[in-house]
């Protein structure tokens, strides 16, 4: 299994996370192609050796033809993507980067996001920037991506609607959830584009994961920085073994108190904070009184939040906590086509083999409402769909490197 961990100490752009993979081994011309099947002309793409401190990286430079900034919307790059040639993998990948932007800035304007009108990320850079990772990624043959905690520096930006604090709005909204944190740097180290892209495909955030390294690349970005090298850091490497593995903290509280209807907004809010999973357990206590074990999985980082959750919106007045590991099927979501509309399928890898194909239940559930066709036919027929879906395969199938 080939896994990249984007090392984020001085931020991260489109631009950086394109020198990043193209430091790793990326073809620069098979890259110029891809961003030609855009069908938009213009787009140029060029790289270099660069120094930022005393170490070296690559820069690409994607120079267009386009003036200024169009306002493109949602629906407007969606349809550049749909008449793109590229891997549908690629382009689906491309598709759920731009939804997300568009999610994060329609909520910081108040609106939604077909509605929301796209600044600096409308420009084709931009979606050279998105389409050139979303296709590079898979090139290189990266299965899973991990991403460290990331630099915002600081100070402020002049954006189309004015003077912005960095983080940008658009860009804090992209972070929700997402370890981040500001630096003595005043400048703008992580743009939309690339928090776009890195928060849509990273598996998790943190330490660099367990891996034999086999290859270290640099991405640079526009500044040559005084304070540190302005280099994106991207290690490649391999997990040994066909499981994926980590550690998770399970907490735990035996509550006999409480008004049962209570717990469903309780489990709410911790699905909201970002569990891993929640789940009720009925037992029998002291002097046989009938008893419910709440039980929440959590990153170890963010566990002492979850406890203070439980006691806040419960009635128990103890948490107990101890670490698992975790062993795990690696994932990834396809999005496929079927007669009633599109439907996400989670894949589940064992090694080079897909073992699980799993719809969604809420896309299934949504046509179904849709269309008035029972679920469990949509469900069937997007099962077939990602079995013969391009690079994807059946169950029990080797993956297509090529997808």
């Amino acid at each position: 299994m080939r896994i990249g961990y984007f090392d984020c100490w001085s931020g991260v752009s489109g631009d950086m996370i394109l020198g990043a993979l193209v430091d790793a081994g990326l073809e620069l011309e098979r890259l110029q192609a891809a961003i030609s099947g855009l069908g938009v002309p213009g787009i140029q793409l060029s790289a270099e050796q660069v120094k930022r401190g005393a170490f070296v990286g690559t820069r690409v430079h994607v120079r267009t033809e386009e003036q200024g900034h169009p306002h493109r919307r949602l629906p407007d790059i969606e349809a550049i993507l749909d008449r793109a040639d590229l891997p549908e993998l690629a382009r689906a990948d491309a598709r759920r980067i731009f939804r997300r932007l568009a999610e994060a800035e329609a909520s910081a304007h108040g609106t939604t996001p077909d509605r929301i009108h796209f600044h600096e990320v409308g420009a084709l850079d931009a979606l050279a920037d998105v389409v050139g990772a979303a296709w590079g990624i898979r090139q290189l043959g990266l299965t899973r991506i991990h991403v460290s905690p990331i630099n915002l520096g600081s100070g402020s930006i002049q954006a189309a609607h004015g003077k912005m604090p960095v983080p940008a709005p658009g860009t804090a909204a992209l972070l929700t959830g997402v370890p981040a944190y500001g630096s003595e740097i005043a400048l703008e180290l992580t743009t939309p584009t690339g928090a776009a892209i890195l928060t849509t495909l990273a598996a998790t955030y943190g330490p660099m994961p367990a891996m034999i390294i086999r290859r270290v690349a640099y991405g640079a970005g526009h500044h040559d920085l005084k304070e540190q090298p302005n280099l994106l850091r991207l290690i490649i490497g391999e997990l040994s073994g066909d499981l994926d593995r980590d550690q998770v903290t399970v907490l735990e509280a035996t509550i006999d108190d409480m008004n049962p209807q209570f717990f469903e907004p309780l489990l709410d809010r911790l699905f909201e904070a970002g569990a891993l999973d929640v789940f009720l357990s009925s037992v029998i206590m002291k002097k046989s009184r009938p008893g419910t074990t709440l039980t929440v999985l959590a990153e170890p980082a963010v566990a002492d939040q979850f406890a203070a959750l439980i006691l806040t919106h419960s009635s128990t007045f103890g948490v107990r906590a101890h670490t698992a590991t975790r062993w795990k099927l690696f994932r990834d979501f396809i999005t496929v086509s079927t007669t009633h509309g599109s439907v996400r399928v989670k894949r589940g890898w064992s090694g080079d083999r897909i073992t699980i194909l799993s719809p969604e239940y809420e896309d299934c559930r949504r046509a179904s409402q849709a269309t008035g066709v029972p679920i469990q036919v949509i469900y069937d027929e997007a099962r077939q769909a990602a079995a013969r879906a391009e690079g994807a395969g059946a169950a029990g199938v080797p993956r297509d490197p090529e997808a």
